[in-house]
């Protein structure tokens, strides 16, 4: 009789575990760059101007990512030390704080708008047509972050085919909704581009409502000892956070840095680069799948101080990133001006987009082994070396080779420059992991500080 291999078993785990999240992720983002391509039929000026807007969605998109990191690790870790008490205060808080927090950040993003999207580029126009989208676009992201959260509690308990299930509710309903709320039915001519944040707003509420339900039946909430664990979980969870929140907000002004070097190529350049945006985001779904799904698994490997077990889950991981980004990205790179011709309508605008298409695309093989060592590094008490890979990434990598390819080459040298920046990054994260990975490990005396 033969023994079956382990890493056999471990890789039917992590299929189990992360292809409901790759499914939900495929249509949240699919139904974003939906959004975009729906919004790009009504001219160029309203695609540039959403695309302005994208760096500050992404900034409330890196303070909620941040904030359920840390709640997900700690969760996962109560759990995998049996502390079933403590992990229902934790997810208790992670709603009520969460939701608070996003709240002040998108009022505050509200009454900035107008000195941001200046200093991001944007013309008195196109802040004209921000300013009907940005309100219920806010609205959205509010929204969104709510079940966000929610969506985090199910994950730190193993449960990831839920909220799967969900974000692909969502964006069917997003889907159905769009093209009636933007170009409107019969004699009602539609919002426009506020239409898409309505869409969004009206999808999400649908979420809320399903997902607020499915909470109720559980027993995973906590109504009494919030303020002493509080207390108890406000230093480790800042230990874990603040890093985390660092490395998620980092992403958003190294996007606004770019959309500022695009803007001074052209509008089209801009369009084109916002809906390269969307499909990154889109073809990186694997990989954000796997960062929801890796981390509370590794999380309870480390309350179990179960660190081989880490070694196989990350070895395994990151052959699975590698092998399916390198084909879907080549595979893209040959569709280009088929893909470009779906989404764009400007003529302009497509051949822009195919040629970011074919740089871009492939180099999110090495852009996914970053994102998986910095989501690894915030669940295994790295949230520092974690910090500093994304910064390293963005600000030493990407940056520099975008802006200087720029320089050199317009568009061209652009697309180049942020594909070299992607290569260096994925190395050098790699180069990081392995040498944490051979280093021996012992089960942490006490939560990060």
């Amino acid at each position: 009789m033969t023994r079956s291999d382990p890493s056999d078993s471990l890789g039917v785990t992590l299929w189990r575990q992360t292809w409901p999240m790759a499914i939900g992720v495929l249509a949240l983002l699919g139904f974003q760059l939906v959004d975009s391509a729906f919004i790009a039929r009504l001219g160029t000026a309203p695609l540039a101007a959403q695309s302005f807007t994208f760096p500050l969605s992404f900034l409330i998109i890196g303070v909620q990512v941040g904030m359920g990191i840390a709640i997900a690790a700690l969760i996962s870790r109560a759990l995998g030390a049996g502390e079933q008490a403590r992990a229902r205060r934790l997810g208790s808080l992670v709603l009520m704080l969460g939701a608070g927090v996003i709240a002040l950040l998108t009022l505050a993003l509200w009454a900035l708008q107008g000195p941001v999207f200046a200093a991001l580029g944007a013309d008195a126009s196109a802040r004209e047509l921000i300013r009907g989208y940005w309100a219920p676009q806010l609205l959205a992201a509010w929204m969104g972050a709510a079940l966000y959260f929610g969506y985090s509690l199910f994950r730190a308990h193993g449960n990831t085919r839920l909220p799967g299930t969900m974000m692909v509710v969502t964006s069917l309903v997003n889907l159905v909704l769009d093209p009636l709320l933007i170009f409107g039915v019969g004699p009602w001519e539609g919002l426009g581009l506020p239409g898409a944040a309505w869409a969004t707003t009206l999808a999400f509420g649908v979420g809320l409502a399903v997902l607020g339900r499915r909470l109720w039946q559980t027993d995973w909430l906590a109504g009494s000892g919030l303020a002493e664990e509080l207390k108890a979980s406000a230093r480790p969870f800042a230990g874990i956070a603040g890093p985390a929140m660092v490395s998620q907000l980092m992403p958003p002004l190294a996007a606004m840095l770019a959309i500022a070097v695009v803007a001074s190529l052209g509008e089209a350049q801009v369009a084109a680069w916002g809906l390269a945006s969307r499909l990154e985001t889109l073809s990186l779904m694997v990989v954000l799948a796997m960062t929801m799904s890796l981390p509370p698994w590794l999380g309870r490997c480390y309350g179990a101080g179960d660190w081989a077990q880490v070694h196989r889950l990350m070895r395994l991981a990151l052959r699975v990133i590698v092998a399916w980004q390198l084909a879907l990205g080549l595979a893209m790179a040959v569709a280009a001006p088929w893909v470009a011709q779906a989404l764009a309508g400007n003529p302009e605008v497509r051949d822009d987009l195919a040629l970011l298409i074919r740089f871009l695309l492939p180099s999110y093989a090495a852009l996914g082994v970053c994102m998986i060592v910095v989501s690894a590094g915030n669940a295994l008490g790295w949230p520092l070396r974690a910090m500093l890979m994304s910064g390293a990434r963005l600000f030493a990598f990407y940056l520099p080779c975008l802006a200087l390819g720029a320089w050199l080459g317009g568009l061209l040298g652009l697309a180049v420059g942020a594909a070299v920046g992607n290569l260096l990054a994925g190395v050098a994260a790699w180069l990081v992991l392995r040498r944490i990975l051979a280093s021996p490990r012992r089960r942490p005396a006490a939560e990060p500080a």
